[in-house]
């Protein structure tokens, strides 16, 4: 009772954090207890993954260690395991057993809130988490370069609710603009997140690919073809880059591809006449999860853009059940169509990969509301440029609806034209077009006072009521890069057992469900072994699935990190 009095709840070791307040003793030593039933200890065999996706990857390059109690290792240890079980915030861990998560830590609780947010801020500075997350994202290239040649790139909006002046955001999912940032994500063929681009500025897909993303991936990804073999085959490709309509651009597949040989397959945005039923075939097509399906496919060679700039690729088309054909293009010369297309349609695992996150990792939770200035030199678009174009929208508007009413008096004349219902007519036909006129005419000055005005206008000259800040990042990208690692960490155990389920959201399911089951922790200091007796599942079944998976597990013979403890899988009750 002392104890917890003076220091917490849960603090045990007085001396040591005495000690280490003063900064006598630098941080606290992992040691473990016996223990039964710790709440969510089945976190723990998601450690052999977590290192294996690089949840430790040089960390002693990019952070600085701490003075106190906790280590840089509990704290990245504390936020993977908090996302394993799905706390999403550093908020959320108030609610939570401080004692049940430091026994899992090796200590005697785990930090206070106040605490884990202070380390995290020191964790943030100076990009710290921007440099550490560059080399995790080399590192999961080199270590999968299979799957860095084919890269999903979308946006994703994080929408922002506070007071704030955020510039709007397209929500798809929505169909809004609403006030929000825009974050492009850069996914490998499984879904899995290799890095995450932000922007103060939102200058679109093309902007952001062009002058963010193409050049890191020049650099990052491993195995590109040499200049010889470019040189040698003129068709083959450095890597191939996937994105939906947004991305649609004649002169940027022409510039990537002339420029740097990157081929890109998107939705073609004007696909034109439907082609004859005859041109398709049947085509056997294997998806990314291994699946076979089939699809009636054809393909031609289509000149793309206009007399000014214009551009040869591939088009393939895929013909449905109701007659709707779907358009594809690709500069990847050198596929077949079976596989542009299975490239294309498989594009939903990056949506996947968004919807999950939202749903179990919070990626758009607003981590910090410390508020950083925009560069004054950003261009934005200008609001009288964008006031105009509104207007301009809207005259347009009105003169084809007045047009298609005019059109309806021409196409349906009255015979009787001494009537007095002729000539109430010829009235309003005579108005409409004397409407059409007055409308063409603020049409065309609309038009003139817009050609007067730059369309861009840097941050610096806007006028106030217009400026707007940006929330800081640091956090966020921290937080992004220990998620990142914790997705990868529970898809490469769900990996280990999708044979078993053959559905690979089943096999996700059984490990999140191991992750948030009790479990034994059995130390045994001399032999340096420490056994986590993981409880049984809700069925036989699944607890055969469990025991395949721990047996996986052990053959790593993963040591606890900053320990010399042997980490030893089983299950309690196994015959």
């Amino acid at each position: 009772m002392h104890a917890a009095e003076k220091h917490g709840i849960a603090c045990t070791r007085i001396n040591e954090r005495a000690l280490a307040t003063f900064g006598i003793f630098n941080t606290g030593e992992s040691r473990f207890e016996p223990c039964l039933d710790v709440a969510n200890g089945g976190v723990l065999t998601a450690l052999p993954a977590l290192i294996e996706n690089g949840l430790y990857h040089e960390i002693d390059k990019y952070f600085t260690e701490f003075n106190g109690y906790y280590s840089v290792v509990h704290i990245l240890t504390l936020l993977a395991f908090m996302a394993l079980v799905r706390i999403k915030t550093a908020e959320q861990l108030r609610w939570e057993s401080p004692g049940e998560f430091g026994k899992l830590l090796g200590l005697d609780r785990c930090p206070e809130v106040r605490c884990l947010r202070e380390k995290m801020a020191n964790l943030s500075q100076d990009g710290a988490a921007e440099k550490w997350g560059e080399q995790l994202s080399r590192k999961w290239m080199n270590d999968n370069p299979d799957f860095a040649g084919v890269l999903y790139v979308d946006g994703h909006v994080r929408l922002y609710g506070g007071e704030e002046k955020i510039p709007k955001q397209f929500v798809s999912r929505q169909r809004l603009c609403l006030k929000g940032f825009m974050d492009f994500w850069v996914n490998d063929r499984l879904g899995q997140p290799f890095f995450v681009v932000r922007q103060p500025v939102n200058h679109g897909m093309l902007e952001v690919l062009r002058n963010d993303i193409v050049p890191r991936l020049l650099e990052e990804i491993p195995g590109q073809p040499s200049v010889e073999q470019l040189q040698t085959d003129l068709k083959l490709h450095r890597f191939i880059i996937v994105f939906d309509r947004e991305g649609y651009s004649p002169e940027f597949f022409k510039e990537m591809w002339t420029k740097h040989r990157i081929a890109c397959i998107t939705y073609d945005k004007y696909p034109g006449e439907d082609w004859k039923e005859t041109d398709f075939g049947e085509t056997e097509i294997k998806l990314i999860g291994g699946e076979i399906t089939s699809m009636n496919l054809a393909k031609k060679e289509k000149i793309i853009g206009n007399k000014k700039v214009n551009f040869q690729v591939d088009a393939i088309r895929k013909l449905t059940k109701n007659k709707h054909q779907t358009s594809i293009i690709s500069t990847a010369y050198k596929l077949k169509m079976e596989f542009v297309a299975a490239f294309m349609f498989t594009r939903w695992c990056q949506e996947a990969f968004f919807k999950y996150m939202m749903a179990h990792y919070a990626i758009d939770a607003l981590l910090e509301y410390t508020k950083a200035d925009v560069p004054g030199t950003e261009k934005v678009i200008s609001p009288e440029w964008r006031r105009l174009e509104k207007e301009k929208n809207s005259l347009n508007g009105k003169i084809k609806s007045k047009k298609s009413r005019f059109a309806d008096f021409s196409l349906n004349p009255m015979e009787l034209t001494w009537t007095k219902k002729y000539k109430k007519w010829e009235k309003a036909k005579e108005e409409i077009a004397e409407e059409i006129k007055i409308l063409e005419e603020k049409l065309i000055v609309t038009k003139a006072k817009q050609k007067e005005k730059n369309k861009y206008i840097k941050i610096a000259d806007l006028p106030d009521e217009e400026s707007f800040q940006q929330i800081a990042t640091g956090k966020k990208n921290f937080s992004d890069a220990i998620k990142m690692i914790s997705y990868r960490a529970e898809t490469t155990m769900a990996g280990l057992v999708v044979d078993d389920f053959g559905r690979f959201d089943q096999a996700r399911a059984l490990v999140c469900d191991v992750f948030s089951s009790d479990a034994d922790l059995v130390p045994d200091t001399e032999s340096g072994k420490l056994t986590i007796r993981v409880h049984n599942l809700s069925t036989r079944a699944l607890n055969k699935k469990l025991d395949k998976l721990l047996e996986v597990l052990n053959d790593s013979k993963t040591k606890y990190p900053c320990t010399n403890m042997v980490l030893f899988y089983e299950r309690i009750g196994k015959c």
